[in-house]
């Protein structure tokens, strides 16, 4: 058998040469996921892309035909498309320049060092002149802006987060908001080799470590954990921690020697706790009326985090949503208050639970990867802000200080990624893509990108070349020899740029006069070489074998344990080289949605608003459990829960018997911006007052309604608005909805077979 690795772990295969005969987790993995059933199932679906397209009217009245997303598609020779594409490139370089050119590319695409779709199409890219980029991410776009200012680099501090052996080891209290969730703990970017996400939080809780979920669903949290489960309004989480930090203030159980020494601003944040300037004391009682969780028990959790040996850790979730700058400012803080940060087991942790990769020691060394080249075009997005780019060229807005403006795009070019799973309120993102004058899309699979494309080129899945790979931060190092031949005429992502670039006359440049294979041994030998020691196998040796472990620089590494030890001699990468508890840098922005400390806004869509009248359920869009974001939808494992064909929506037995609704049935989720259907998952493991469809489910519009999805997906649903000035990050995690039977017959799903072909 031949290993193989995906962003959900590696796994073991024998191949007849055209499809995997069979399929089974690696070996080495002691919690493997059944994710793995997705991939050979999928691979020959029909929705697999045979060969290239372009979309009939643009073929037939060129750029900017109008029909994007409606319309039927021709297939094509490679030659002819690679005429079609290449000419469309030099027009659009040739009349606009690169600033009219975005290379979106957004997404996890497939796992593998050398064939990483946005590293390709970037190189590719940067040597036609450059392109738009955007910066930060969906899942957390919003502490990647806040974190520089108020802790560390958000990169920096994944990768040297204290381990999880550490925290088996010390941590007696761990308060998780957001949970520690299974789920999203199966999955890192890259690959994972060894799942033990629950291994580690059962040898915590047997050694006595206590677990505190703070979460609107119960399963956020391994069984193994045995946590408490405390539930508030989602949204509200930044009223309940400042109600903590009220308590470990008014009670003098805050460590006010770790807060003169390691901290700037307190004074002024506690002015706020304290009601010194609004008159509003944060207390427990304030909280209550806001979160649903009592007051008598916020104020026994903030004396235990007091008084144990306490983790703080904040999910990405909770920054996914309106003002999400505020509950992880407020982590920070109340693992500044408790005086756990550089001490094994204790301090602040972001992410963990949500990837398997959080908490895992930092390798000694990188990986090989192709080099992208220089990107000389300064103008860059938000990720989050690709719609109102594309609908709105030339418009000012505010992100982290800057006022920016958005570029006028006529060419998209998306290799790898969906933007259709991760944007909110598709149906203004499907009139953003109707905007420009061409879009590209490289794709296995006939997604919803690939739908809203005018030329769509077949790229192989990952069991179709060669390749090796290795996860953020996971040990092992694997070689990925292709397992099948590729699905009809499909191509790699470099092959396609490489004969475009030849045409355009930049196949030197791009290629370097290297073929895939000769790349993958020039990356490895470049590698091997500079290593500067000989333990590692080389090429040869790599290549035959089945992958081999890098070392890490301190398995038992503790975050900031170097700046709890000598603040001056290792001071953080803030301005104050503090934590900033207080940042005159953000306050400094004037932002009335992000001030200079943390603090409680109210949302615009959360039960204790005035929009809960109309739509009573709390809408929870998280990533689901039977594949990563949208990927391999069509496949067997997610394909299994699907109910009617559609995505699960769970609620509580309550609020399923207030609609008469029964378990087993489709129902239409609705608001104001959309509308979708889903079978019904009746389950107490939500909250009344919630409703829970899970990202993922392939956009499959109504012809007549693009804000109807068939399908499932929750993102016709949710509100395609900001967190913040400061962050631009995305805010899909959380929006209002209600939920009632759908009596009508079931509409045919289109998004299980091609689009129309002429």
């Amino acid at each position: 058998m031949t290993t193989h690795l995906t962003h959900w772990g590696a796994f073991e295969a024998v191949s007849d040469g055209e499809r995997l005969t069979r399929v089974r987790p690696w070996r080495g993995d002691p919690e493997p996921m059944p994710l793995i059933e997705n991939v050979a199932s999928a691979q020959h679906h029909p929705t697999r892309i045979f060969q290239p397209y372009v979309r009939r009217g643009w073929l037939e009245q060129g750029p900017g035909a109008p029909g994007r997303g409606a319309d039927s598609y021709v297939p094509v020779s490679w030659e002819r498309a690679t005429d079609l594409l290449a000419g469309e490139l030099r027009r659009v370089y040739g009349e606009f320049g690169p600033e009219a050119v975005y290379g979106g590319s957004y997404g996890w695409a497939s796992a593998g060092r050398f064939h990483h779709a946005q590293s390709q199409v970037h190189r590719f890219l940067n040597c036609l002149g450059g392109y738009v980029r955007h910066v930060n991410s969906y899942s957390m776009g919003t502490s990647t802006v806040l974190l520089p200012h108020v802790l560390a680099d958000l990169y920096w501090l994944l990768q040297q987060g204290t381990s999880k052996s550490v925290l088996v080891e010390h941590t007696e209290l761990v308060v998780a908001f957001g949970g520690l969730s299974p789920k999203n703990s199966a999955v890192t970017p890259g690959g994972v080799s060894r799942h033990h996400a629950r291994g580690w939080i059962a040898a915590a809780r047997a050694r006595g470590c206590r677990f505190v979920s703070v979460s609107p669903l119960r399963d956020d949290m391994p069984e193994e954990a045995q946590a408490e489960w405390i539930a508030p309004r989602p949204g509200s989480d930044a009223a309940l921690m400042l109600a903590l930090a009220q308590v470990l203030d008014a009670e003098g159980l805050a460590d006010t020697d770790f807060l003169d020494r390691y901290t700037v601003g307190f004074d002024r944040f506690a002015r706020y706790l304290r009601g010194a300037d609004d008159g509003v004391v944060k207390d427990p009682d304030w909280a209550a009326a806001i979160t649903g969780v009592p007051a008598g028990r916020i104020r026994e959790l903030a004396r235990e985090m007091a008084a144990a040996r306490t983790f703080v850790t904040v999910s990405w979730s909770l920054q996914r949503a309106e003002h999400g700058e505020q509950p992880v400012w407020l982590g920070v803080v109340l693992a500044a208050m408790v005086g756990g940060i550089g001490v094994p087991g204790g301090g602040f942790g972001h992410g963990y639970g949500s990837t398997s990769s959080v908490g895992e020691p930092a390798r000694q060394v990188s990986v090989p990867r192709l080099p992208q080249g220089e990107n000389p075009v300064q103008t860059f997005i938000p990720v989050a802000r690709v719609a109102d780019m594309l609908l709105d060229p030339g418009a000012e807005y505010d992100y982290d200080g800057r006022r920016l403006v958005y570029p006028d795009i006529r060419l998209v070019y998306w290799c790898g990624g969906n933007p259709f799973h991760h944007h909110q309120n598709l149906a203004r993102l499907r009139e953003a893509f109707a905007r420009p004058d061409t879009i590209v899309v490289h794709d296995p699979f006939w997604t919803s990108t690939a739908r809203h494309a005018d030329i769509v080129l077949p790229s192989t899945m990952s069991v179709e070349r060669d390749d090796y790979g290795a996860g953020d931060n996971d040990r092992m190092f694997f070689p990925m020899p292709a397992l099948t031949r590729p699905h009809g005429q499909a191509r790699d992502d470099y092959s396609i740029l490489a004969g475009v670039a030849e045409k355009l006359g930049i196949g030197k440049e791009f290629t370097e006069g290297r073929t895939a294979a000769e790349w993958l041994r020039h990356l490895y030998d470049q590698w091997h070489g500079g290593l500067g020691h000989t333990d590692v196998p080389d090429f040869e040796e790599f290549w035959a074998g089945e992958g081999f472990e890098l070392g890490v620089t301190d398995a038992e590494q503790v975050v900031f344990a170097d700046f709890r030890a000598d603040p001056e001699a290792h001071p953080l990468s803030t301005p104050s080289g503090r934590i900033e508890i207080f940042s005159e840098t953000i306050d400094g922005f004037g932002y009335a949605d992000c001030p200079g400390h943390p603090v409680w806004i109210e949302p615009q869509e959360w039960l204790g608003s005035s929009a809960a009248q109309r739509f009573p359920l709390q809408l929870i869009a998280n990533q689901p459990h039977t594949k990563l974001h949208s990927q391999l939808d069509v496949g067997a494992h997610s394909q299994s829960v699907k109910v009617a064909g559609r995505e699960p929506v769970r609620l509580h037995p309550d609020e399923a018997a207030a609609r008469g609704l029964n378990a087993g049935e489709v129902v239409r989720i609705f608001n104001d911006r959309g509308s979708c259907l889903a079978g019904l998952v009746v389950s107490d493991a939500v909250q009344p007052g919630i409703a829970q469809l899970s990202t993922g489910a392939w956009y499959d519009p109504d012809p007549a309604d693009a804000s109807f999805c068939r399908h499932g997906n929750p993102n016709v649903l949710t509100a395609d608005r900001p967190s913040s000035m400061l962050s631009q990050g995305c805010t899909g995690q959380l929006s209002l909805v209600q939920i009632e039977p759908y009596r009508e017959p079931l509409p045919e799903l289109s998004v299980s077979v091609p689009p129309p072909t002429v």
